[in-house]
């Protein structure tokens, strides 16, 4: 009955100092959190942005938004080949960000491109893009 108390408290002191290490983790700026007040709104948010689709699955489940042309209510599982919760996921990040719009339909939501966002986000990469200049002396 020791042994089994002595072990009991050795895991609930790990799970103390796990806990407390998150703790410092998200509280401390000098351990690694986005100083995102020393940039601009402007940069934030294409920051932002770009995070919202820095991964594969997203960039194929908005090229088949572009392809389909229309709605698209649950078939991204077969064209895709992830599980149901890993498209759901991705499609709530895209919807977050702004890229997507959802609508309710019977029993399940359905996912476009949301063309007013679509244009903002295009004219923030125009800008970007379109400030460089080859030939400007650089290596």
């Amino acid at each position: 009955m020791v042994k089994l108390f002595i072990e009991e408290a050795k895991y609930k002191n790990y799970l103390a100092i796990q806990i407390l290490i998150v703790i410092l983790r998200y509280t401390n700026r000098d351990m690694g959190i986005t100083r995102t007040d020393i940039f601009t709104e402007r940069q934030n948010k294409l920051a932002l942005m770009l995070k919202a689709i820095a991964h594969p699955a997203r960039i194929a489940i908005l090229q088949h938004l572009i392809k389909t042309e229309a709605c698209i209510c649950g078939d991204l599982v077969d064209e895709l080949g992830l599980a149901q919760a890993t498209i759901s996921q991705h499609l709530k990040e895209l919807k977050n960000a702004g890229f997507i719009k959802g609508t309710i339909e019977g029993n399940s939501v359905c996912y476009c491109i949301d063309p007013k966002n679509w244009a903002s986000y295009k004219k923030e990469l125009d800008v970007l893009f379109g400030s460089y200049k080859p030939g400007q002396g650089c290596c």
